[in-house]
């Protein structure tokens, strides 16, 4: 058992034979030393997509959806196809591999390689994960920024990639670093024309007269895997779901709000740009426990 883990996959050039399913999916290799060539792509132009997977007792959860997700963004990025036994062999041999921990997270990174090379680099690194318990149990405070796109820039201009999880987060980061510049502990995202969007790394859900309602995903965000397990677990309990476009208006009227990410998990909302919001704190206790009790 370690408190870290890497496992490099054995990705094919674009042209070689399909997986031999008897050959090795991955290599273990040390974290800290060095792995990525300094041409790879996914370090220059942030060429690449990713996943974080939440691990609870060893266990990886909603890992075929986050797979599933990580099919997608390579194929808006025009990258092979994820061989997706190998990557779920990585992926569970190093839950498997981390020393027992309630919560950890598994973080999968497929990138194009270094350049003329057609031969994609990938791997899966685990780790603990840190004490959420303060955003949890506390709440966050959030801003609003603009992100200067129109709600409907992933059908105007698909090459803008939005809706797809790349490597390419220096605006998220500067996003975030501006929120903390705004003493608030993350933003969200409001398009051009005033719809409200997505956390920097997490999906937003308003409970709204009984309902549970987060942005439309078909407007540039990126489909949530836990805001999707929030809506079953809601359903489950008798709680109406949708996808909407929602507005600064609509924002300031929900009953209650939360941030939903891999790793946070559901984060209730204490403030929007500085104003005081209620937070249901009995709610995200039961969703919370609901999220970290997953078995698949």
């Amino acid at each position: 058992m370690t408190d870290t883990v890497l496992a490099v996959l054995n990705q094919p050039s674009r042209d070689a034979a399909p997986h031999d399913p008897e050959a090795d999916a991955f290599t273990w290799a040390t974290p800290l030393e060095e792995h990525l060539q300094v041409q790879d792509l996914g370090a220059i132009r942030g060429d690449g997509v990713f996943e974080t997977i939440t691990v609870v007792d060893g266990r990886p959860q909603a890992l075929e959806p986050h797979l599933a997700r990580f099919v997608r963004s390579a194929a808006m990025l025009d990258l092979p196809a994820p061989d997706l036994d190998a990557w779920r062999q990585a992926i569970e041999a190093a839950c498997a591999r981390l020393d027992p921990v309630h919560e950890a997270f598994a973080k999968t990174v497929m990138t194009r390689g270094v350049e003329g090379s057609h031969r994609p680099t990938g791997w899966v690194y685990a780790a603990p994960s840190g004490d959420q318990t303060p955003a949890r149990t506390e709440g966050i405070a959030v801003v609003t920024l603009d992100r200067g796109y129109r709600h409907d820039v992933e059908r105007t201009s698909p090459w803008l990639l939005q809706g797809a999880k790349t490597l390419s987060y220096a605006v998220n980061m500067a996003a975030l670093r501006e929120a903390e510049r705004r003493g608030a502990d993350d933003a969200l995202f409001v398009s051009s024309d005033g719809y409200v969007l997505e956390g920097t790394r997490a999906n937003l859900v308003a409970s709204v007269d009984g309902r549970f309602v987060t942005p439309r995903t078909d407007i540039g965000i990126l489909a949530g895997t836990t805001q999707a397990d929030v809506f079953r677990f809601a359903e489950g309990e008798g709680v109406a779901t949708s996808y909407e476009l929602l507005t600064l208006a609509d924002l300031e009227a929900a009953d209650a709000l939360w941030l939903l990410s891999s790793v946070r998990q559901a984060a209730p909302i204490r403030s929007v740009n500085g104003v005081a919001r209620s937070m249901d704190l009995p709610m995200t206790e039961r969703i919370n426990d609901f999220l970290l009790s997953r078995d698949q």
